[in-house]
């Protein structure tokens, strides 16, 4: 499976925006998000289907993001692990 690239990037555009808000992710590279100086986020693609890499502790865990309901479910795990702060 490899990294979004620009036209998988551009099918989540309003995810991205969305992610942009969170004052606390930094994005060092479009569609990679740090937290802390610390990887959190990224894309990879695998043919239409479109996946986040997130770390929401030590590891990442993999999750779809095509659908505006996967998205929806991301954005509320990011917002968790960013209460915590």
């Amino acid at each position: 499976m490899k990294h979004a690239g620009a036209a998988a990037l551009d099918r989540i555009a309003p995810l991205l925006d969305l992610l942009r808000t969170r004052t606390a992710l930094k994005e060092k590279t479009r569609g990679v998000f740090y937290r802390g100086g610390r990887a959190f986020l990224h894309f990879h693609e695998d043919g239409a289907e479109i996946f986040a890499d997130f770390r929401p502790e030590q590891d990442f865990v993999r999750l779809p993001v095509i659908m505006p309901a996967q998205q929806t479910a991301l954005l509320r795990k990011i917002d968790a692990v960013l209460r915590k702060d």
